[in-house]
């Protein structure tokens, strides 16, 4: 996480990059380019099933302000504004969908040697307010994520966690859905100089008592080229292959595998991403 503790949502993010990031059984196909002005341009089709969704962002960086416009096929038109280094360690994000006029929102960071604090809402009469907060260092850090709905005068998120990071390992361990569930994961550096890595996941649900185990691993064929592959306790396995193919361009093929039926439930999809 870099020098101090982070935000909340860097707890276990090393692991669940490691296991969930670029695992995809969708076909899904993006594009950016630059226009002369400096404007990014990226357009992203997906093919879910018989359905094909796609949108087009732009992306605008004048100093410290970064203004996103998403426009989707499903009618709607997102836009984000963030601004960097407000006040120093602050960034602060401003973002609504069109045409929902109950979709403002709000959001300030603020990053700290020794801690880290992230808190946002809605732009509605009656809001949700979520503010989560980290204290400790870039070894040991722990921290709450909580959510409170000022219309009924309760709490729907209460969330905490720990991480630990030492050398080329981090473990994580939080509680969830208001301590129904706990969530432990583990990250290790095997090999540095060709990015082998391996991490584990194990969710526990106390109130159906049912536990979820996810192992996975990543390699670097080559300075271009990374393998990727999991599988879970229900059996379902998923592997990808990805190479950059010019500087920030990459070509991804994945696919999802159900061990326990396979002649049923194969799946592979392709991504190819194009960032000049």
């Amino acid at each position: 996480m870099g020098k101090g503790p982070g935000l909340y949502t860097d707890i276990g993010k090393k692991a669940r990059d490691l296991l969930y990031k670029d695992h995809n059984s969708d076909q899904k196909l993006s594009i950016t380019t630059y226009s002369p002005a400096g404007v990014a341009i990226t357009s992203t089709g997906t093919k879910k099933g018989e359905s094909l969704l796609g949108d087009v962002v732009f992306q605008l960086k004048q100093k410290n302000i970064t203004t996103d416009f998403k426009v989707s096929t499903d009618n709607t038109v997102l836009i984000t504004a963030t601004v960097d280094e407000a006040a120093p360690g602050l960034k602060s994000i401003f973002s609504f969908k069109a045409p929902d006029q109950n979709s403002g929102k709000i959001e300030l960071q603020y990053l700290h040697d020794y801690a880290g604090i992230s808190t946002s809402m809605g732009l509605t009469q009656n809001p949700t307010v979520n503010f989560s907060g980290v204290v400790g260092n870039n070894l040991l850090a722990l921290g709450t994520d909580v959510s409170f709905d000022t219309k009924s005068g309760s709490f729907t998120k209460i969330n905490a966690g720990l991480n630990f990071t030492k050398d080329d390992l981090i473990a994580s361990l939080t509680l969830n859905d208001k301590g129904d569930s706990v969530n432990a994961s583990y990250y290790h550096i095997v090999n540095p100089l060709f990015n082998t890595a391996v991490g584990a996941e194990v969710n526990h649900k106390f109130a159906s008592k049912v536990n979820t185990i996810t192992v996975g691993t990543q390699h670097s064929i080559d300075p271009l080229t990374m393998v990727k592959a999991r599988v879970n306790s229900a059996g379902i396995a998923n592997a990808l292959i990805q190479h950059e193919w010019s500087p920030k361009s990459f070509f991804t093929v994945s696919g999802e595998v159900d061990t326990k039926a396979i002649d049923k439930s194969a799946k592979v999809g392709l991504a190819l991403s194009l960032k000049p």
